[in-house]
């Protein structure tokens, strides 16, 4: 039943239930006086803004709050576990939704995580904690070859395609990046107005499909890359080679979401699933990668260009590092998805085995960099289930300069993990194309809570940092991070793992890198 036929019975049943109450009987009184009540929740329901979730489903979606009203016991079975019964992330998410709504997210009681598994990290207070800085730390993201450099701050809005999510959703996540001053990355799914029109800053990606710059045939078109790329929101561009969820494999936009819209954004047919393609034809050689990537920097007029990966083997991601130095040019940028992010759509075995977890990732990618001596020259970037300042801390402990974060950013809009993103029909109008549904999502409203959780993720971070003694994240350092091994011993990250010295593997390569680098050809991509 839609939303105006349910407005409709409800009306009708209450005008006569009123109409048999004053001609009737009295009795009738006892029906008109709650289906009156369920006519005006109804209308409160469809009016408000607040909640995408009542929008849609008027006085049904009631029985969701009564059931949160009653947590945990009721509201983690029933809300926070899927109706296959895979449990969710409870702390995580409810700290997104309060930072988002702005409330005070703290809670009574102590951590319920066990604090001696095997496995476990921990950041390091100091004895002496530092004062809360001013200002908010940026990123400078430019190399040598850039000539238009950005500011990045330390957490931004991570790929997330108009298409899988709604105009609105797009709207809202843009406007918010606007108000907050920090950066939304388009996802592979091309350049859309909804991404331009609210004025946020953009990192434009491009996927295998080549979606918003692309020929007839599906290969790459540098006229319109170029064109488009000059528009002043596209801050920076960034060729998206895997992602974490689905590494090796491209991207799925199913049928019933191509509108006629969507296919003239990504310059495909309407109505016809879209799968892009796992590999690029613009290159097939690490010394190829680098030469385009110098390329569209080119076409770009100098602003910041990168790539984004899912690490899997160091030797190909050595290789990379080594055509660089041949070349002398390199990206400005480097996005390391760990395994552990998110998708709409990916093969089950896929999110499970394949590709290396975000803190290997990234300690894999600046290890690397520092060992070739091209670490000054390029940010790194981290992605995968980044969501609290917390999680902040630790991706730039190891090896990040700034984070980004997309399954967070889809809750602070009002995703409630319905994990119907795929079918399009997402009950509260983020993951679908379905306009009755998607109308749902606030913009206005849902802007401010993505601006709001941005803001306090960050302020979090900085707090925690002032906490271990640090004033800027340029003073964290790898034994502030603390792993527990066994139940009783515990070991830093600088004991635990690796730290290369600048320029390490040009000189003398460790004997744990040597094999590696010695066979890293940047002419050819090799396990």
């Amino acid at each position: 039943m839609t939303i105006l036929a349910l407005l409709l019975v409800l009306g009708a049943a209450a005008v006569a239930a009123v109409a048999a109450a004053l001609t009737v009987s009295s009795w009738w009184w006892a029906a008109a006086a709650p289906l009156l009540l369920l006519l005006l929740t109804a209308l409160h329901d469809v009016l408000q803004r607040r909640h995408s979730i009542l929008r849609n489903y008027p006085v049904l979606g009631h029985l969701r709050f009564a059931l949160e009203a009653v947590r945990p016991e009721i509201q983690q079975y029933f809300i926070e576990r899927n109706f296959d019964g895979r449990p969710f992330d409870r702390d995580t998410r409810s700290l997104v939704y309060e930072r988002a709504k702005g409330t005070d997210a703290e809670e009574p009681f102590g951590s319920e995580r066990d604090l001696y598994e095997a496995g476990s990290e921990y950041l390091a207070p100091s004895m002496a904690p530092r004062p809360l800085s001013t200002g908010t730390p940026r990123v400078r993201v430019g190399g040598p070859d850039c000539t238009q450099p950005y500011d990045m701050a330390l957490l931004n809005i991570s790929a997330m395609s108009f298409g899988s999510l709604s105009a609105n959703a797009i709207l809202a996540l843009n406007t918010g990046a606007r108000l907050g001053g920090f950066a939304h990355d388009t996802g592979e799914g091309g350049l859309s107005d909804h991404h331009l029109r609210p004025g946020g800053d953009l990192v434009w990606e491009i996927g295998t499909g080549y979606f918003g710059c692309r020929t007839d045939d599906g290969g790459f078109d540098e006229r319109q890359f170029a064109r488009k790329a000059a528009h002043p929101h596209v801050k920076a561009v960034s060729l998206k080679i895997s992602q974490g969820a689905k590494p090796g494999v491209g991207g799925v936009l199913p049928g019933a979401k191509v509108n006629a819209e969507i296919a003239r954004v990504r310059g495909v047919p309407q109505g016809r699933t879209v799968v892009s393609p796992p590999y690029h034809r613009v290159y097939s050689t690490p010394r190829e990668l680098v030469r385009f990537l110098a390329r569209i920097r080119e076409l770009a007029d100098g602003k910041p260009v990168g790539f984004k990966l899912c690490v899997g083997s160091r030797r190909e991601f050595l290789a990379v590092c080594r055509a660089a130095l041949e070349e002398g040019t390199a990206p400005d940028f480097i996005v390391v998805d760990g395994a552990e992010g998110g998708t709409g759509a990916a093969p089950l075995e896929f999110v499970d085995i394949v590709g290396l977890p975000l803190g290997e990732g990234l300690m894999t990618v600046h290890n690397a960099l520092v060992g070739t001596g091209l670490r000054d020259r390029i940010r790194v970037g981290a992605a995968g289930k980044v969501a609290t300042g917390g999680d902040l801390v630790k991706r730039l402990l190891q090896g990040a300069d700034y984070t980004n974060a997309a399954r967070a950013m889809m809750f602070a809009v009002g995703c409630i993990q319905a994990q119907r993103c795929h079918t399009n029909t997402c009950p509260v109008g983020v993951a679908t194309q379905s306009e009755r549904r998607a109308r749902a999502l606030d913009v206005g409203d849902k802007a401010q809570r993505v601006r709001r959780y941005q803001e306090a993720t960050v302020k979090s971070a900085r707090e925690i940092m002032a906490a271990m003694g640090v004033d800027d994240p340029q003073g964290l350092r790898p034994h502030m991070l603390l792993q527990r091994v066994d139940p009783h011993t515990v070991r830093s990250y600088a004991e635990l793992h690796e730290w290369l010295s600048p320029g390490q593997l040009l000189a003398s390569p460790p004997e744990s890198w040597a094999a590696d680098w010695s066979a890293a050809d940047p002419d050819r991509f090799t396990h």
